[in-house]
């Protein structure tokens, strides 16, 4: 209570106010531009806190993290474009409502959803920052290891009408995954000399390719006039039956969220992924998802926005970044003289107080500031089609060209965008192939570094409870998807074999 109290204090702080509202606004453009990470829109203000008081320059670098983590479901839902990693489960549904004429709602429902998941992170950020901390702590490379393969797990559920097409997916993904520096032994793998592919391949670039830049070579060979523009025009909120349909979605996404934000090196992607399968599985709908369900669109956005406010806690508690978002964030605090960790709460109290304040601040003022930016981006995809892929491209090559100013990135997005467009083709689905290629260092990494303590011994997975729970869930999740392809496949086949009888009786 008393932090509460002193956190209140500083909302009538006009410097703090105006740093939040500039922070979500920027955050948003940043965000909503392919390539440009809420890290790299977090660097670009970095130089510019140099001469702010402490509490403003964090508040402005934290605000801008809440908003770019929203602005990334812009083009997501827009051009099929997302913005940010963790906005790519934002294109399965959101773009799909986008065709059906529903831009309005389905940016409505993201928005809504982003607020209400920034506001549920900031209240586990307060009131549960000490116990989550220490949970965060308790994960040894054994555990993460299980947390990447209980995200892998839901390529069972994500692989559409073929398993094989879906494994086959994740396998190209993971292979991608592994390209660059050995993360144990340091040595180079399948950069076949090149400096460029020393560090690994961004998932920025393939997901931008996969999703964007393979729709843009779909409609580069169809008919002007087959290509539906968006007929509403207006934001358009959930009514209040669809919010109460939305409620569990939401619900399931903040829990994620904040199970995932304070988890160091898990983040926004796995989060928005594990959310949305997490909300198809317990959907009484679930045949919507990935043809326009709001639902679709609810969990993930909620997933990421909670990730925004509690992946603070390791950061503020123990001075452990967990993200390359909270790394920038880390790198303001140490720019004023302030070190993250247990102390931190005692001798720079009125920071941390500034910064609950600030982000209270963001999180209300991104549904304003949502509501004054998105009628603008809705018009703007309502543009001729031509005019308007024609910019698309154009923001696609500048944003990723921006990422390292190098060509090679641009020759890499574009590859990929013709293997999407080949997979779009062979009907492989996107999905496992982004959790493949995004998980894959967070799998191999953690799962050599185990066997390199234990001497070689597997049993290190096992002995770790919290890994051998995490395994146990994902054995579950496999089965019970497995169990339900088998069950749905009988029921096929008897309901042929049925309508046969009956053909013949007649």
């Amino acid at each position: 209570m008393e932090t509460l109290l002193a956190s209140a204090e500083y909302l009538l702080h006009l410097n703090i106010l105006v740093a939040a509202i500039a922070g979500v606004a920027w955050g948003i453009m940043g965000g909503a531009l392919p390539g440009i990470s809420p890290s790299i829109t977090m660097a670009l203000l970095l130089p510019f806190t140099y001469t702010m008081e402490p509490g403003s320059a964090i508040v402005l670098l934290a605000s801008t993290y809440v908003g770019a983590e929203y602005g990334g479901s812009v083009p997501a839902i827009l051009i099929r474009t997302p913005g940010t990693n963790a906005a790519a489960a934002a294109v399965l549904d959101g773009y799909e409502m986008n065709k059906q004429g529903k831009p309005g709602l389905a940016l409505g429902i993201s928005l809504y959803s982003g607020v209400i998941g920034s506001l549920f992170g900031l209240t586990m950020l307060i009131l549960l920052s000490g116990p989550l901390a220490s949970v965060a702590l308790a994960f040894t490379p054994p555990a993460y290891f299980a947390l990447g393969v209980l995200g892998l797990s839901v390529i069972a559920t994500l692989s559409g009408e073929s398993l094989i097409k879906g494994f086959i997916s994740a396998l190209l993904g993971l292979m991608v995954a592994t390209i660059g520096t050995d993360p144990v032994a340091g040595s180079n793998r399948f950069t076949f000399g090149s400096a460029d592919l020393l560090s690994g391949i961004a998932p920025v670039m393939i997901m931008v390719g996969l999703f964007a830049m393979s729709e843009l070579l779909v409609q580069a060979g169809t008919k002007a006039s087959e290509l539906k523009a968006a007929s509403r025009t207006k934001l358009q909120f959930p009514g209040l039956k669809l919010a109460r349909r939305l409620a569990f979605p939401q619900s399931i996404g903040c829990v994620i969220g904040t199970f995932e934000g304070v988890m160091p090196g898990a983040g926004g992607t796995v989060a928005s992924f594990m959310s949305y399968n997490e909300a198809r599985r317990w959907s009484r709908k679930s045949e919507e998802f990935g043809k326009g369900s709001p639902e679709g669109i609810a969990a993930p956005e909620s997933a990421n926005n909670a990730v925004a406010e509690t992946a603070l806690v390791p950061l503020l508690s123990f001075g452990i970044p967990g993200s390359n978002s909270t790394a920038i964030l880390l790198g303001g605090f140490l720019i004023h003289g302030i070190r993250p960790g247990p102390m931190l709460f005692e001798r720079s109290a009125d920071v941390v107080h500034s910064l609950y304040a600030g982000l209270f601040t963001a999180a209300i003022s991104l549904l304003f500031i949502g509501m004054a930016l998105l009628p603008l981006c809705i018009w703007l995809v309502n543009r001729p089609r031509f005019y308007l892929n024609a910019f698309i491209y154009a923001l696609i090559l500048s944003g990723i060209y921006s990422i390292h100013n190098s060509l090679f990135d641009l020759g890499v997005m574009i590859t990929a965008g013709v293997v999407g467009y080949f997979m779009r083709m062979f009907r492989f689905p996107f999905l496992p192939a982004v959790l493949g290629l995004v998980l894959g260092y967070l799998v191999e990494s953690n799962f050599r570094r185990s066997l390199v303590l234990s001497g070689d011994d597997f049993s290190i997975f096992v002995d770790d409870r919290i890994s051998l729970a995490l395994l146990s869930l994902a054995f579950i999740f496999v089965a019970g998807s497995l169990g339900r392809r088998l069950f749905n496949f009988i029921r096929k086949g008897n309901k042929a074999e049925n309508h046969a009888i009956a053909e013949e009786k007649a």
